[in-house]
């Protein structure tokens, strides 16, 4: 008998009993095996490289590539020309290559214009770009905007180098072509939607923005097998100009978007970081702060401001939707940030399996969050009687289920949610909502959505 496939696929778990049963160890394994084959591809806002990097992330979940054609008005902006590279250089005078693309996409300015030509050290230095006080570590430097060229190498390569004449070559184009983003969306129960955000246009960087990318793809492959009250859609995104091209072809969807993260730099070892979103008190505000300030590590909130990710477009106060930034160090505040030791030393599977795990924690929050109406509201029920309560009274410890089931009970009014109670009563949000099914099973509780 002929199925169709959707009938053959396996019935969805709920997220709660999911997430508890999976192996976040593996996932971070996963990761970070996906960022080291995404490591050697030269990527940017456009080109092959990101095409390339996007179809290689479709081995973890089949994300949809979009292709914008250049020039195309997006707001005050225009899609620009797409830029490819081949092979860059610079030769002495022995024909050796003092400076070579081959060994680091990091050595050439991105969006370069290509260059074939002669020319004295003297000449060439206005094109060279290093960073002094880290001498062994090459700059990521770019010019999109800007039609110039360049190389990016590191101070001790720059002393090593002689005055004399250098072959310098970047076989590169910049032409007419397409803005690429890769776009998922998994379908919930309603048409409300999460979005989840990252930038997917940094070339040989681990933590920015390799982490980012490979985490959200786990996400989404994670959140594709469990049930979902909400939709989900995922968008891998060259930075800045990807998020105005997304939001000026998509304004009919933005009401439907309820709460939003962008993801960047989760992949090393330092604290959970979370910048707010313009709105400062937002339901994915108060969530986030929440579940990290229940994750046993020490973490910072910061409020928004009008720099950084895609957060800033999202934000922006012609859009300004709920969305905030999801990071561990946050980015300009590690030294290797936008060098070449933003490698794989710097991001782990244990930092990207955890940084899954909160993430996780915190769409619990969006999925089982809900208005509740106390049944019996004068003075607290009976409940012993109900099995909801230990029989013995006077025991010092009340214990975390019992005290989740007495401010559950008080505050479910109507007009306090399951995170507001969780938050006034400083319980972990999962043991506030884990006491739900238990008393609307005994009566007591009923959801006003």
């Amino acid at each position: 008998m002929n199925q169709t496939a959707e009938k053959m696929e396996p019935p969805r778990k709920i997220l709660r009993d999911a997430l508890k049963a999976s192996d976040l160890v593996e996932e971070g394994r996963e990761a970070y095996a996906a960022i080291k084959a995404l490591y050697p591809i030269c990527r940017s806002i456009t080109g092959d490289g990101i095409r390339q990097s996007l179809r290689l992330l479709q081995n973890t979940v089949p994300l949809v590539l979009h292709e914008i054609p250049s020039g195309t008005p997006v707001f005050d902006w225009f899609v620009p020309k797409e830029w490819n590279i081949r092979d860059a250089y610079i030769k002495d005078d022995k024909g050796e290559r003092v400076v070579d693309f081959q060994r680091s996409n990091l050595h050439v300015l991105n969006y370069s214009l290509p260059v074939r030509r002669k020319m004295s050290l003297t000449e060439l230095r206005p094109h060279l770009f290093t960073l002094p006080e880290t001498p062994d570590w090459i700059p990521y430097r770019t010019s999109y905007y800007r039609e110039t060229w360049g190389f990016c190498l590191s101070k001790t390569q720059l002393d090593r180098m002689e005055e004399g004449e250098y072959e310098v070559c970047i076989d590169s184009s910049l032409e007419p072509g397409y803005l690429t983003y890769g776009e998922y969306r998994i379908q919930g129960a309603t048409e409300e939607e999460v979005l989840l955000s990252c930038h997917a246009c940094h070339p040989s960087l681990c933590n920015d923005n390799l982490s980012g990318m490979t985490v959200a793809a786990r996400l989404a492959r994670f959140l594709k097998g469990v049930s979902l009250r909400y939709s989900y859609r995922l968008l891998w995104i060259p930075g800045t100009i990807g998020s105005i091209t997304w939001l000026a072809r998509n304004e009919d969807l933005l009401p439907r978007i309820k709460h939003g993260l962008v993801l960047s730099c989760v992949g090393d070892s330092g604290s959970f970081t979370y910048k707010r979103s313009r709105r400062r008190d937002a339901e994915v505000d108060q969530a986030v702060e929440h579940v990290l300030s229940h994750s046993g590590r020490k973490f910072e909130a910061l409020d928004f401001v009008p720099y950084g990710y895609d957060e800033r477009q999202y934000c922006s106060p012609g859009i300004n939707l709920p969305v905030g930034c999801f990071m561990r160090t946050p980015n300009g505040r590690y030294p290797q940030y936008h060098t070449s030791a933003d490698d794989l030393t710097l991001v782990s599977a244990s930092s990207l399996g955890e940084s899954l795990l909160q993430l996780l924690r915190v769409i619990q929050v969006f999925e089982e969050n809900r208005r509740y109406l106390n049944l019996n509201p004068k003075c607290e029920p009976q409940l012993g009687r109900r099995g909801l309560y230990r029989q013995m009274g006077g025991i010092k410890d009340a214990g975390a289920r019992e005290m989740a089931i007495l401010w559950v009970l008080n505050l479910s009014d109507g007009q306090h949610d399951l995170l507001d109670i969780a938050i006034r009563s400083g319980l972990p949000f999962e043991q506030v909502s884990g006491v739900v099914d238990a008393l609307k099973e005994a009566e007591l509780l009923l959801s006003t959505e």
